[in-house]
């Protein structure tokens, strides 16, 4: 198997001068060379072709001895030099200084086809920033991030990708739900690739140490490889590469409260400067649509990362990258303008979203009151979020208020709970709901295949996952390789698999690993 090595990060920004592989604060340095702890017995569970593809490894070489010891870091690439990122980070709101990649080896840097490419092995042993824990993962949590970078790619968010997932042969001792009963469960290993790995809290930890010089040194050196467009020089470059940051994690977000989706620690440590959904623990699609939810059993108390919390939580993050550039620009306003113009964006941004999942392609003064109206009534009966906007697309511009709500009743779970109060307040949006529509100068079959673009017929439920997770945990991956089919195609219709086109069942619903989860992998 052949790739082409980049070894940009490692060549051109300081490393660690000291090489043995303990726990310790690192400075003056943006990595430390680490090499992955070998597995006794891996195993390929899943390889994924197109992904290869892209990184320019032939779909031949994936089934191969070659590349089972190279992504599950029993083998180095020839002149490969393995690497941890030194970072730091805001967790929960608090300052948690040195932090870094715990559980994650940067295997290889790579360039096919003009981009570049930052393989990353999660769960492949102890790094000097593991924090007295193994830098190991499990397959529970593997196969989480396995399917849901693809499936978040799918369905048109930015986010790392998924190479190849394995078994170690090992077995690794977790607390699931940090209750005091740890457990031992079976040792696996994601491959992971996006352009870089690297994160707000990168610059956070200079900057927080008043290393100026070394600040710099990796500002220019993310400027110059992944923001080429920019051209200006001293601190205009730092500003426009804030206002790029600030754009693509917009964009990020919006996308995210497009498809319900809640990523459950938006700690600056996971936040990518490429806009980038990355580090996926303990996230979740919302089944009933409840905007306080978060799938964070830490976050259970302050819902600091709830749904409804994660655009302002994006604002947040942003400041915190802002203090971390300021030594570098040592001026406020234009990162108050660029923070300001988030703000008034995503307002503008979130209106005409929620008009495309409503199926309008037309402006009107009453939108906004139309959406609000609707949230408040999704809340009122628990009613599935991803199953009611599908759904949506079937009403037609003439139909009355009793029959689009049938279209759209089997979204609720539970019709009983559906009384006269609640029925004729759905009546009554419905009434307002045709009214609009009929200022749509679409025919419905248009409108109907417009909606089905923005609003997903298959996410990647809790319950989901976790039925192929039991499955796997016993050695059965059929699940696993259907999931991955299905999810592919998130918008299209794929009868054969209408099956998972359901609400959460009733088991799930506070089934461990089925509604909220830990952190713990």
């Amino acid at each position: 198997m052949q790739v082409q090595l980049a070894s940009k990060f490692v060549n051109e920004l300081p490393a660690d001068p000291e090489k043995e592989n303990g726990i310790r604060q690192v400075y003056h340095s943006c990595y430390s060379i680490v090499f992955p702890k070998k597995p006794s017995n891996p195993k390929l569970i899943h390889a994924n072709t197109i992904v290869a593809n892209l990184l320019g490894i032939a779909t031949s070489n994936l089934d191969t001895e070659e590349f089972v010891s190279l992504f599950s870091g029993e083998k180095t690439y020839p002149n490969a030099q393995p690497f941890a990122m030194c970072y730091a980070g805001h967790q929960f709101g608090n300052w948690a200084g040195q932090l870094g990649d715990g559980r994650a080896i940067n295997l290889m840097e790579v360039t096919h086809d003009g981009k570049d490419f930052t393989l990353q092995l999660k769960g492949a042993g102890p790094t000097p920033y593991s924090r007295n824990a193994d830098g190991l993962a499990v397959l529970r949590s593997s196969i989480r991030e396995y399917l849901c970078a693809e499936a978040m790619h799918h369905l048109g968010i930015p986010t790392t990708r998924s190479l190849s997932l394995l078994l170690t042969g090992d077995e690794v001792l977790r607390d699931v739900m940090y209750d005091g009963n740890p457990a031992y469960e079976k040792g696996a290993i994601v491959c992971r690739v996006a352009p870089s790995f690297i994160r707000f809290g990168n610059f956070e930890l200079f900057a927080a140490r008043q290393d100026h010089e070394n600040l710099k040194r990796l500002a220019d050196f993310t400027i110059r490889h992944y923001f080429q467009s920019i051209k200006k020089t001293g601190k205009e470059k730092y500003i426009q590469f804030f206002e790029a940051v600030s754009k693509s994690t917009l964009e990020m977000i919006l996308h995210w409260q497009r498809v319900g989706f809640v990523h459950g620690v938006m700690n600056t440590d996971n936040m990518s400067i490429h806009g980038l959904t990355i580090d996926y623990g303990p996230y979740g699609w919302m089944d009933d649509y409840n905007p306080a939810w978060t799938p964070n059993t830490t976050d259970k108390q302050h819902r600091r990362y709830r749904f409804e919390n994660q655009p302002q939580i994006g604002l947040w993050n942003l400041y915190q990258l802002a203090n971390a550039l300021y030594p570098l620009i040592e001026e406020t306003q234009p990162l108050e303008a660029i923070l300001d113009t988030y703000t008034k964006a995503y307002d503008s941004n979130y209106l005409q979203m929620m008009q495309s999942k409503l199926g309008f392609q037309t402006n009107n003064e009453d939108d906004r009151n139309i959406i609000q109206e609707l949230i408040v009534l999704l809340q009122e009966i628990a009613t599935d979020m991803t199953i009611f906007f599908r759904n949506l697309s079937v009403v037609l511009k003439n139909d009355t208020p009793e029959t689009a709500f049938k279209k759209i009743e089997f979204a609720f779970y539970n019709a009983n709970d559906c009384n006269e109060n609640i029925a004729l307040k759905w009546h009554n949006w419905f009434t307002k709901y045709s009214d609009r529509l009929q200022l749509e100068n679409v025919s419905d079959a248009e409108r109907s295949n417009a909606m089905n673009q923005v609003n997903p017929k298959y996410v990647l439920r809790n319950y989901m996952a976790q039925l192929c997770i039991d499955a796997a945990e016993k050695g059965d991956y059929t699940l696993l390789n259907e999931l991955y089919e299905l999810l592919q195609n998130p918008y299209q219709e794929q009868p054969e698999y209408e099956k998972w086109y359901a609400k959460r069942p009733d088991w799930a619903k506070d089934k461990i690993g089925c509604s909220m989860l830990s952190c713990s992998s």
